[in-house]
């Protein structure tokens, strides 16, 4: 095996368990129940970071400032451009004032070009690709720590549990029981088992 520090270990005959796990293409490695969800779960990182980048530069595709008032002058034109371009940047979001004397109603346009919050909503891709993430673990969103969204919540916290316990963490705990069959006495694996009371018994 190799080490972090590039040097190897080598091991006994025997003294690996190899646990095979399934895939389509082959049957040496397997792949992890939790591939599919990676996708999601970079999403949702990058979204997140986006964001980020949104509030802190100014990171966002703008806007045209389009005006057709006959009596704005050069030098407010100019003024115009100043004030547009400090702006961007940390700080940005600033509004601003402008006066025309005589102006008509729609001498000022601001036309969005492009718009995070319009096109590609952050609540959205959180929650979708959150959903996803907790899919690909096959958990209940009561057991991850979710907020339910409506008034009703999740249901019954304990019977969510034993549901959980019964058709994912079993045969879990299976998978690891078939190791006894080829492990040392004193290496084999032990459950705690949990009576109807509540206690822990080994």
């Amino acid at each position: 095996m190799l080490l972090p520090d590039s040097k190897y270990m080598d091991f006994h005959q025997d003294e690996i368990e190899h646990v095979l796990d399934y895939d389509v293409e082959q049957n040496i490695y397997g792949v992890p129940d939790y591939l599919g969800g990676l996708q999601a779960l970079l999403l949702n990182e990058a979204a997140t970071l986006f964001r980020r980048r949104y509030y802190s530069n100014g990171a966002h595709a703008g806007y045209i400032f389009y005006t057709n008032d006959p009596d704005l002058t050069e030098e407010d034109e100019e003024n115009l451009r100043a004030q547009i371009s400090a702006s961007k940047g940390v700080g940005n979001f600033r509004s601003m004032f402008v006066n025309i004397p005589n102006g008509k109603e729609n001498a000022i346009q601001i036309i969005p070009v492009g718009d995070f919050q319009a096109k590609d909503e952050l609540e959205k891709v959180k929650n979708i690709t959150r959903n996803d993430v907790i899919a690909a673990w096959r958990m209940n969103p009561a057991l991850a720590g979710i907020i339910p969204e409506n008034s009703g919540g999740f249901g019954d916290i304990e019977k969510i549990d034993r549901v959980y316990t019964s058709n994912e963490i079993r045969p879990i705990c299976q998978l690891f029981n078939q190791l006894n069959d080829t492990l040392r006495h004193d290496r084999r694996i032990d459950w705690k088992k949990i009576d109807k009371a509540g206690e822990t018994t080994t």
